[in-house]
């Protein structure tokens, strides 16, 4: 817990990032239940894309969540359930191409249904991870919008990547001054929020200082704008996640970190949790948090996948790696 206390009185994270992990994993303790290391929940997954939910979901899996969820269309249901039997699937998402001839009002008692659907399983998780794969769909987006507002009332962290990052640079104010809610934008991605948001370019000469803007211009949102160094930004400082990774950018590597973000997060909330009870612990952002071991896993599960894959490596090799990656920052006792 020292690098926690550590981490709240300002210094660099940059060189703590293996300590953020050890003081945040839990103890594989037997007297914890099952659900105790965290619940996840994954919005995204449609007919076109059904590898990315599935990676984020998986991923949280493998660095020790004990149940992840996903919540997709119909069309991506069946298929994310043939890649793992460890996955919890709900078809309960739409696409406007299926209810074609349906009318507006017939579409609004489809949408009460998603929503209510959603609400059943709301308070059991932990965090959502809301874009892998999610398509843009209006009719989806509009349904997936309504999900995200459900889950700040209920004040659920979300992590936003992919497409769920296209949805909140034109509907910003589904994160705006929600302090649990983390963007993950990559160069692409970046670049329209900070047109969207800032109203300018992006201007490379003063990454930190735009981040730090960005950030407070949104109300405190955590951001983690993904390079060569990983730059992390709630609004009052920024810090960074330099540990080299990999050269090989294969697709599907921001679903990896989405889906590990959320995990950690969740984990860093329980730590403040106990910070409140033990005062001995300083209380220091879990989206931050969550943010900084998200990355610094990512990069180092990458470069032990590298070593042995080289060019070859894929997604589903990086995950491999996860969980000895982990134990090897953070040892099972």
């Amino acid at each position: 817990m020292e690098a926690v206390k550590c981490l709240s009185g300002g210094a660099s994270l940059e060189a703590n990032a293996e300590s953020v992990l050890r003081a945040i994993a839990p103890s594989l303790d037997p007297t914890r239940h099952k659900g105790q290391a965290g619940k996840i929940a994954v919005v995204g997954g449609c007919r076109e894309y059904t590898g990315a939910p599935y990676f984020a979901a998986i991923s949280a899996l493998k660095i020790g969540a004990d149940l992840s969820h996903v919540f997709c269309t119909e069309g991506a249901a069946t298929v994310i359930k043939s890649y793992s039997p460890e996955l919890i699937v709900h078809p309960i998402l739409e696409e406007s191409y299926n209810i074609s001839g349906v009318n507006d009002e017939g579409k609004r008692d489809i949408s009460k249904k998603i929503l209510s659907e959603f609400d059943k399983w709301m308070e059991r998780f932990d965090c959502l991870v809301v874009g892998p794969g999610l398509g843009r769909d209006p009719f989806l987006l509009e349904c997936v919008s309504k999900i995200m507002t459900r889950a700040r009332q209920s004040n659920v962290p979300i992590v936003v990547d992919g497409d769920g990052l296209f949805l909140v640079t034109n509907s910003i104010e589904l994160v705006s001054g929600y302090r649990l809610a983390v963007l993950t934008p990559n160069v692409n991605e970046y670049k329209r929020l900070v047109q969207k948001v800032l109203g300018c370019d992006v201007n490379d000469q003063n990454t930190h200082g735009e981040l730090l803007s960005l950030s407070k211009q949104i109300g405190g949102v955590t951001i983690l704008r993904k390079g060569k160094s990983d730059l992390i930004s709630d609004g009052e400082k920024v810090q960074s996640v330099s540990i080299y990774g990999s050269p090989r950018r294969c697709g599907g590597q921001g679903d990896i970190l989405s889906g590990s973000v959320a995990v950690f997060l969740s984990w860093a909330r329980q730590c403040n949790s106990a910070a409140e009870r033990e005062s001995t612990i300083s209380r220091t952002n879990p989206t931050v948090l969550g943010c900084i071991a998200g990355s610094a896993l990512l990069r180092k599960a990458a470069a032990l996948a590298f070593e042995h894959k080289k060019r070859s490596t894929l997604t589903t090799d990086i995950i491999e790696h996860l969980g000895q990656s982990l134990e090897a920052i953070s040892p099972v006792s």
